[in-house]
């Protein structure tokens, strides 16, 4: 199991000030000294966190593997084809919205999608789409010609939510839970790589992470919000030894 960890939230704080600390970079290294098998950052249309010089500063710097999360706007696809990270993975985005609501919602007559995956596919870059747990969208981002899906896990991660013991939230949990497996074992059966990700935190991303199918997580907010009180080397530590299958 990969454990790419989203630095979003450490220039959240940042741009909280209009600053220069804490920097994004200084985060990016300390996670991989803890063990990151990569980092994920999300350049907005509005950049509201991650600035284009970061994602530069990024790319030079990692020892690992860069994840760009962008929508499949003209410009930011463009910046992405220039700067060719190891891997881009395109999002849906309001500017409204205080996070991600949930995937992308698939059509195979998208021609702006399937402009943005060809793009970034001729510049040598790996393609993932985020998407809900439906078999039907799988399907479709299977016939969009992408090597991955990165699958949208909030209903679990909001299911997980609530008073423990609770029955009506456990009967949620085990079927978001479900949605999750079946997902992940229908995307695999097609030829496609499996990640997940979104409100996964150090309570719930234990049964995630067991899914056999699933190969990467993208983890942030719970990360950087511990990180705050651990120190970002512990707080990823941490969270790679949940994550982590034994042999």
């Amino acid at each position: 199991m990969r454990l790419y960890v989203n630095i979003d939230h450490v220039a959240t704080i940042r741009e909280a000030r209009k600053t220069d600390e804490p920097d994004p970079v200084q985060a990016a290294a300390a996670a991989e000294r803890a063990g990151a098998d990569g980092i994920t950052v999300h350049l907005r249309e509005d950049r509201r966190h991650i600035q284009d010089a970061d994602v530069r500063a990024l790319a030079r710097s990692i020892r690992t593997v860069l994840n760009l999360e962008l929508g499949a706007h003209a410009e930011i696809v463009g910046f992405a084809t220039r700067l060719k990270p190891f891997q881009a993975t395109l999002v849906p985005e309001k500017r409204q919205e205080i996070t991600t609501e949930g995937g992308l919602a698939l059509r195979k007559g998208d021609r702006r999608l399937a402009g943005a995956i060809a793009k970034l596919r001729d510049a040598g870059i790996r393609v993932s789409l985020f998407i809900d747990p439906s078999l039907k969208t799988i399907d479709t981002a299977r016939a969009l010609g992408v090597p991955a899906i990165e699958i949208h896990t909030g209903a679990y991660a909001n299911a997980s939510k609530g008073t423990a013991g609770n029955a009506s939230n456990a009967m949620r949990r085990e079927k978001a839970l479900h949605e999750l497996r079946k997902a992940a074992a229908h995307a695999r059966s097609i030829g496609l790589a499996v990640h997940a990700g979104h409100g996964l935190t150090y309570q719930n991303v234990q049964p995630v992470a067991a899914i056999p199918e699933i190969e990467e997580l993208n983890i942030g907010h719970s990360i950087v919000s511990n990180a705050v009180f651990w120190g970002m080397e512990e707080a990823v530590r941490r969270m790679k030894s949940l994550v982590t299958r034994p042999d």
